[in-house]
């Protein structure tokens, strides 16, 4: 099967798992979707107290041999394993994910088009550029309805981590995206990424 990877990038609550939603609902069966969030570093040697030190806004907090080992198996239109991870615990789950081959590959990540290794495996790029007041707000109430967190411990880790982890590893990789979305991306630009699949190679 030819598989195209298209990588969705952006900062913490651009957008990017609901691009890849509305991609992905569009196509159908023809697409799947994988989160670079299921990659995170497996934390359960640590006590709970050190896995809060840890500053899970920068890459090193990912697996990216696993990264590169599973998304080469996905374009070679494998079926492979994917890794789970709980964000409550920071630990990775025991229980796997089952990926079946799909056509078309939306990558959704705060980091794929860091490394050269990765943005060689993307037929296309999209990076979403948000304000970081958007952002915030987003995360907030991600992390108080899924994660069980405070407003004031989400607010604290954006400005120490978050905030300067996105100005340093994550906003300059829209210098490296085929294409770059302001804001909320129109349902006219959202066809015009779908017509742009079919262009790849």
């Amino acid at each position: 099967m030819k598989v195209q990877l298209i990588a969705v990038v952006g900062g913490s609550g651009s957008g990017k798992s609901w691009l890849a939603r509305q991609l992905q609902r569009r196509l159908g069966a023809r697409a799947g979707t994988v989160s670079l969030d299921a990659f995170y570093r497996d934390r359960s040697a640590l006590s709970p107290r050190e896995r809060q030190r840890v500053n899970f806004d920068h890459p090193s907090a990912i697996d990216w041999p696993l990264v590169a080992e599973k998304l080469a198996a996905i374009k070679q239109g494998e079926d492979v394993r994917l890794p789970r991870y709980d964000f409550v615990t920071h630990t990775r789950s025991a229980r796997s994910r089952q990926w079946r081959p799909k056509p078309v590959v939306l990558v959704e990540g705060l980091w794929l088009l860091h490394r050269p290794q990765l943005r060689r495996l993307f037929s296309l790029s999209i990076y979403l550029d948000c304000s970081a007041a958007v952002r915030r707000e987003r995360r907030i109430a991600r992390d108080q309805r899924e994660r069980g967190r405070t407003r004031a411990s989400i607010v604290r880790q954006f400005r120490q981590q978050v905030a300067p982890m996105h100005d340093r590893f994550v906003a300059p990789q829209s210098r490296r995206a085929d294409r770059v979305f302001t804001m909320a991306v129109t349902e006219l630009e959202i066809a015009g990424l779908l017509a742009k699949f079919q262009e790849v190679k």
